[in-house]
């Protein structure tokens, strides 16, 4: 039996253990519901028709913002706080902003809630890159991509459960909605009582803070077994590899030759996320439904549908993320949404003339969230985590997350005079923005499944021109059935 499991182990790196699945679970339900204030808000702020375009704008956009500065503050507080540390702190800023949204009523008081916006979008933006980070570090490789997509099906459940709350004779009506964004703080406290008899990250343990004895005994607990020294190793060769390239922060990993691909990758691929028009058709989907004929009642349902399918197809990719990997889904996914940008143009600028074409306006809707949800949505997370070595990936995290709610930010802001300006058209700068996004993807980025960080690493060495170095000393990377070194097999791309 203790044969079998061994090679189990060996071919298939982890299982999912109860520990890890519940400090997936809690990890990313206390982290995720923040998204759940942003969704309401900008349904019930609408009411306020004769709000200028501008200051509309800017109120939408104080969430990203809070976001970018939430980003900017990953790096020092992982490196610091660690991944779990973060998580923890971060609940102050879920809480205080619940709490201020439940009093905004009271107060009567618009300011409130756009400084409780601002600190949420901090909070926020600290959870979307600390949780993906802390569970593609807790994950064994075969599992990484299931996982990692995890926080963006909560995120998904957050904003449904606000759609279905925030119907107008549950929630969604003058009296009820601040109750609703002030009850968003409770999966916060959860977080806060429950995650501290969870581990911290092994990797973080063993390579920043050199305490192999915590690395191990918490990789005992996630795993579920007693003999860990082969992923123990690999964390080893890891810490080897960095100590010869030395330590990374922000400034120096834009300068370093042997991610510069890495780091091209993470930002495409997150501003393709953010501007391939998700948000301009959350944003603005109501009146989309609305001049494709659905009566104002009922639009909040037809949010809530396109709400649930967001959901189902998020845990759609969960289950094929690991078959499939990571490139299929996101040529896919900006595949899908390139058309479905092209085909709403065309339809919009026929629905008045054309009786059926509001109906092929909202099945674009549908089609375009099935695309994000199972690709642009939760994949470039995962591998942003799987791009970068142990001391490295803070640093590109805040990289990422920056130019992620930058681009958040910008659509929010430019959209509404976009909308004015180009009407129909200007989902047509959405479709090309995929379809360049959809070619880079194609062209440069390699496949990550079931590989280590360090093999991973190797696999960009050749496109960066560079070899990955370990100290004079060390073992050989090489193939091997009977050794412990079977964990890092290298494969060049």
């Amino acid at each position: 039996i203790a044969e079998s499991d061994n090679s189990f182990k060996h071919n298939h790196g982890g299982r999912l253990t109860v520990v890890l699945g519940l400090a997936t679970f809690i990890s990313t339900f206390g982290s995720s519901f923040q998204y759940a204030k942003k969704q309401r808000f900008n349904n019930n702020t609408q009411l306020v028709e004769d709000f200028l375009t501008l200051l509309w704008s800017l109120s939408v956009s104080m969430f990203p913002l809070g976001g970018f500065f939430g980003s900017i503050m990953v790096a020092p507080l992982v490196n610091k706080l660690g991944r779990k540390g973060t998580l923890l702190f971060n609940n102050i800023f879920a809480i205080v902003p619940a709490v201020m949204m439940g009093v905004s009523e009271i107060a009567k008081t618009y300011e409130i809630i756009i400084v409780a916006r601002f600190i949420v979008g901090i909070c926020a933006g600290l959870s979307s890159n600390v949780v993906p980070m802390y569970l593609g570090e807790l994950a064994p490789k075969n599992l990484r991509g299931a996982l990692g997509i995890v926080p963006q099906l909560f995120i998904t459940i957050g904003i449904l459960s606000a759609q279905v709350l925030g119907i107008r004779h549950i929630l969604g009506n003058s009296t009820g909605w601040t109750l609703l964004l002030g009850l968003t703080g409770i999966p916060a406290v959860i977080e806060l009582l429950l995650l501290p008899f969870f581990p911290e990250s092994p990797r973080y343990m063993l390579i920043q803070k050199g305490d192999e004895k915590t690395a191990k005994k918490a990789l005992q607990r996630l795993r579920g077994w007693e003999d860990v020294d082969t992923e123990l190793l690999e964390m080893r060769l890891e810490e080897q590899s960095e100590k010869a390239e030395g330590r990374l922060t922000v400034l120096n990993l834009l300068s370093q030759r042997s991610l510069r691909w890495q780091l091209i990758s993470i930002i495409v691929m997150n501003m393709g996320q953010q501007l391939s028009g998700v948000n301009a058709i959350y944003y603005y989907a109501d009146s989309i439904y609305g001049s494709a004929g659905v009566r104002e009642n009922d639009i909040q349902y037809v949010t809530v549908g396109t709400g649930a399918v967001n959901v189902f197809m998020t845990i759609a990719a969960v289950f094929i993320v690991e078959a499939s990997g990571r490139r299929l889904l996101l040529l896919c996914g900006f595949g899908i949404c390139c058309v479905a940008c092209v085909v709403l143009t065309i339809a919009l600028n026929f629905q008045d003339t054309v009786t059926w074409m509001p109906y092929v306006s909202i099945a674009c809707v549908i089609i375009y969230v099935i695309g994000h949800a199972i690709g642009p949505s939760p994949i470039p997370y995962v591998v942003a985590t799987e791009m970068f070595r142990q001391t490295a990936r803070p640093a590109a995290f805040m990289v990422a997350g920056s130019v992620h709610w930058l681009s958040n930010f910008t659509v929010g802001l430019v959209f509404p005079f976009l909308e004015r300006g180009l009407g129909p058209y200007s989902f047509i700068i959405f479709s090309f923005i995929c379809l360049v996004t959809l070619i880079y993807i194609w062209i440069v980025v390699p496949e990550t499944k079931n590989k280590t960080f360090l093999e991973i690493c190797q696999m960009f060495a050749k496109r960066n021109k560079v070899e990955i170095k370990l100290d004079a000393g060390d073992l050989p990377l090489k193939e091997s059935k009977e050794s412990l070194e079977d964990a890092v097999k290298v494969t060049a791309f």
